[in-house]
């Protein structure tokens, strides 16, 4: 006899969905925070790493996107991609030569170095961790991954 799948859970209620979220938020932002602290590149911080990664993967990204994807301002962007110049991890240069007020941003040779080396030195501090977990508790976080990445996805609710 073929095993028949869990029926679905019904959705959550509004209270529940605030519940889970509060239990669920500082946990995040626990992490979030220990993964940013293990960087150990002297000048370079956590937000400094966030911006070059973005920026390797998005080529040529404008000041004011770059800054609408991180949350912050554009001077403030602005600000960060300066330091990030004059540390030889980010050029500016005008991608789009019928555009002349567009400026687009690369990552440096070194910048990519950096941001390889910091997504191995999280991924490890991480994996080391979760060497420390039971099965159950590995098991459960494996199957909360695709539902956490669909939270930024969910949009608004309409």
């Amino acid at each position: 006899m073929p095993a028949t799948a869990p029926a679905p859970r019904p959705p959550l209620s509004t209270l529940e969905s605030v519940a889970l979220a509060n239990r669920l938020r500082p946990a995040l932002l626990h992490l979030a925070r220990h993964l940013r602290r293990e960087l150990h590149f002297g000048a370079i911080t956590g937000g400094q790493a966030e911006i070059l990664a973005l920026v390797s993967e998005h080529r040529g990204i404008g000041i004011n996107e770059l800054a609408a994807l991180v949350g912050i301002s554009p001077p403030s962007m602005s600000n960060a991609a300066d330091k990030l110049e004059a540390a030889g991890l980010l050029v500016r240069g005008r991608e789009d030569p019928g555009d002349r007020r567009r400026v687009g941003l690369t990552v440096t040779a070194e910048g990519l170095r950096v941001v390889r080396s910091a997504r191995t030195s999280r991924t490890a501090w991480l994996a080391e961790r979760l060497g420390r977990l039971s099965a159950q508790q590995l098991a459960a976080l494996d199957a909360a991954v695709d539902a956490l990445e669909a939270i930024p996805r969910a949009g608004p609710a309409g």
